[in-house]
């Protein structure tokens, strides 16, 4: 189930440019989705990396890419449980393009 919603989610990065009005088409030099799972809390924590060696940031696609592979997961799992929540997506890090540098607090 995990590697189908990786793969939702590399395809959400790549094709953020027509899901989202007015981002770039950026060529991605790499996209890494990780998932852990915390079993005992019943949560899926799920991390994206998404690389550019272009000018401008790709935190859209890794956001992208992390929203996919949980609505993905969610998909695949409504027939247990339709209360589960997506929640506190959020940047963790940018580095690079113009504004520099971004770690969240």
């Amino acid at each position: 189930m995990l590697g189908i919603a990786k793969i939702a989610g590399i395809q959400a990065a790549k094709k953020t440019s027509d899901l989202v009005p007015l981002a770039h088409q950026i060529n991605l030099s790499n996209i890494k989705i990780n998932f852990e799972i915390k079993e005992k809390e019943k949560i899926i924590l799920c991390v994206s990396e998404v690389i550019s060696n272009g000018k401008t940031g790709v935190e859209i696609e890794a956001i992208l890419a992390t929203q996919i592979s949980l609505l993905t997961i969610y998909d695949m799992c409504k027939y247990i449980d339709k209360s589960m929540i997506i929640s506190e997506v959020k940047l963790l890090l940018k580095e690079g393009g113009k504004t520099g540098v971004y770690k969240a607090p």
